[in-house]
């Protein structure tokens, strides 16, 4: 699609979503890294109409699209997103106990559902208190850490499918969730999902949240940034954070971004950082590990409007 089309294609899609859709909105503080440039067209739908409307403008217009979920896996360009952004915050920020049935919108915040489930006396999500993320993009990557993953207690979820505007429920299995991957493409958005728990220790369960928090604080820093960056190329063996250590990178700069001090494998934005300084010192660790080990380390963040292409994610 050329600059004029593409501007043509843009200005029907704010005409058409006016009600619920803003132009050229900063996509910055949508992500943790709170760098990046802004959103063409920014859409946050408030009811299934106004996102069936979106799904039909998406099918006509055929302009690219991005779901913006807590923004804790996403990389935005300095130069913004040329299409349309996609919240759910609006209307998908719910959820209902039916027993050991957990019924959850995908813009559900991670470690408030781990709360909330152990509240009602229902384990086995505990470990997603240390994971600032959403529902949906946690199955979109099969999100996981201290011993559990969404595949875990997955039953399903309903997809909205943007080229077709059609919504249908598929069920875990069909999704061939694996380690940080699933089959859901980009044109699919999350837009609930049906988890399996099970009655518990409430007491010892919140334990468990507490030891999680404790963990997560004295041994990942806070601040802007994405998390871990790099998958471990095998899991529960060799660990990206070791490979970076043995390089001594801790501390390694390009202007505003840096190797955190604390934790090898998470990448710090400053107040005066770039998207392009975030992405630099990225690529020279990726680098450096592939010089060193020939070891391809594969990105967990998703870029965001990069003109060039970055590593493999699967």
């Amino acid at each position: 699609m050329n600059t004029a089309s593409m501007n043509e294609q843009l200005h029907e899609a704010l005409a058409r979503l006016a009600a619920f859709a803003t132009a050229n909105e900063s996509l910055a503080p949508y992500t943790t890294y709170k760098v990046g440039g802004t959103a063409s067209v920014f859409a946050s739908p408030r009811n299934d109409d106004e996102l069936h409307l979106l799904a039909e403008v998406v099918r006509d217009t055929r302009l690219p699209t991005l779901v913006v979920g807590r923004g804790s896996n996403l990389l935005v360009a300095d130069a913004g997103f040329p299409g349309i952004a996609i919240s759910l915050a609006t209307m998908a920020e719910w959820v209902r106990f039916e027993d050991v049935d957990v019924y959850v919108g995908a813009a559900m915040a991670l470690p408030v559902l781990a709360r909330r489930s152990v509240a009602a006396g229902l384990v086995g999500f505990e470990w997603a208190v240390g994971v600032p993320g959403s529902i949906g993009g946690a199955i979109r990557m099969n999100a996981g850490g201290h011993g559990g993953d969404m595949a875990a207690s997955l039953v399903g979820v309903h997809l909205l499918d943007l080229p077709t505007t059609s919504r249908t429920w598929v069920a875990a299995e069909q999704l061939r969730l694996r380690f940080r991957g699933s089959d859901i493409r980009d044109d699919q958005i999350v837009l609930d999902a049906q988890l399996l728990l099970q009655h518990g220790d409430t007491k010892a369960a919140e334990e468990t949240l507490s030891e999680i928090v404790r963990w997560r604080r004295e041994h990942q820093p806070g601040g802007q940034n994405a998390g871990s960056v790099f998958v471990n190329p095998i899991p529960g063996e060799l660990a990206a954070a070791e490979l970076i250590d043995k390089l001594e990178l801790r501390g390694f700069r390009i202007g505003g971004a840096s190797v955190s001090e604390k934790h090898a494998n998470f990448i710090q934005a400053s107040e005066r950082c770039s998207a392009a300084d975030v992405r630099a010192v990225i690529e020279h660790v990726r680098a450096e590990v592939r010089r060193a080990t020939g070891i391809e380390l594969r990105s967990e963040v998703t870029l965001v409007g990069f003109e060039e292409p970055f590593g493999e994610r699967q």
